[in-house]
């Protein structure tokens, strides 16, 4: 049973990454609606006060965004390819044109989270009400008495408490806050939408590769990323168990550990730095005499299997 399951998790996994980024978007897209949904349910308590509300209602619409932005951003790779470039090589072979695609590629990633809790935030409309409510002119509302709300009395209207004489008129409150809360949220979705449309369109006309090629390209990156950590993985418990042994003498190993560590016998025991950096780094697609180069490890294999030859 523990079989089946193992290899149930690694299609459900493999099944995934084949999908790439539309499903992983669409799964961060999925888990901040439910975030945002479960905060709104559990944890919004807007203070009714006048100039709390404003900035409480802004800081749990734009607050949670920009946490969320930076998060994406710092668990993209591509950020961290940026940093080892202008550490090793001061940018100095960073063009441009590779600068502009990987900061696009990075934000492309790491706004879907914000977006998502930002419209979201605004569609619900909880937020922008008690942000907002303090501002609502008491003239276009309608049965006032003829005592006019000031700020203090409409910062209370989220909360539903406010004096008798306007009860009558806090349906109507929610109702103008929420259709503007709205149409911002729907606007920022058909602004956003047209913008990814443009910028793809923009992407393939600039590309220098084929779709096909292009395809192939992702799923070559994909596959080489996965396997070089799995085996990097492999190469350090090896590395770890051959000092461990040489300090004890033995080293407990499981049976699966055994014949992973059986298969590495003659691999490189030692990797020098420069070589690691080498292969570390930001990298565009080139050619070099008709053959493409996907990534800077699938060019220094080429370099390096020229010079052995």
């Amino acid at each position: 049973m523990s079989v089946l399951m193992s290899e149930y998790i690694k299609f459900i996994t493999l099944y995934f990454k084949s999908k790439d980024a539309m499903v992983f978007n669409g799964l961060i897209g999925l888990g901040t609606v439910v975030g945002q949904t479960a905060y709104n349910i559990f944890a919004f308590n807007c203070p009714c006060s006048p100039k709390k509300n404003y900035l409480y209602g802004l800081a749990a619409i734009g607050v949670p965004a920009l946490a969320l932005f930076v998060i994406g951003v710092m668990l993209s790779q591509n950020t961290w390819d940026i940093v080892s470039e202008c550490r090793m090589r001061k940018c100095r072979k960073l063009s441009l044109t590779a600068a502009f695609a990987l900061l696009g590629s990075i934000v492309g990633r790491a706004v879907v989270a914000p977006i998502t809790w930002s419209v979201i935030s605004l569609l619900r409309g909880e937020a922008y009400v008690c942000a907002f409510s303090e501002f609502v002119d008491p003239s276009s509302l309608g049965n006032l008495s003829s005592n006019t709300p000031g700020p203090e009395i409409m910062a209370r209207f989220p909360c539903k408490d406010v004096p008798a004489p306007f009860t009558s008129n806090l349906g109507e409150v929610e109702r103008q806050l929420k259709y503007e809360s709205q149409l911002l949220g729907w606007l920022l979705v058909g602004i956003i939408s047209l913008s990814v449309f443009l910028l793809l369109c923009l992407k393939n006309c600039i590309s220098p590769l084929g779709y096909h090629q292009e395809a192939y390209w992702s799923q070559y990156c994909s596959s080489e990323q996965a396997l070089f950590m799995r085996t990097a993985e492999a190469h350090a418990k090896y590395k770890a168990a051959e000092n461990v042994k040489s300090f004890f003498g033995f080293v407990a190993l499981e049976n699966q550990e055994k014949e992973l560590l059986a298969d590495c016998k003659g691999i490189k025991s030692v990797i020098p730095r420069l070589e690691w950096n080498r292969v570390t780094g930001v990298y565009m697609y080139r050619e070099i005499d008709g053959t493409p180069m996907y990534s800077r490890l699938n060019k220094w294999a080429t370099y390096t299997n020229e010079h052995d030859c």
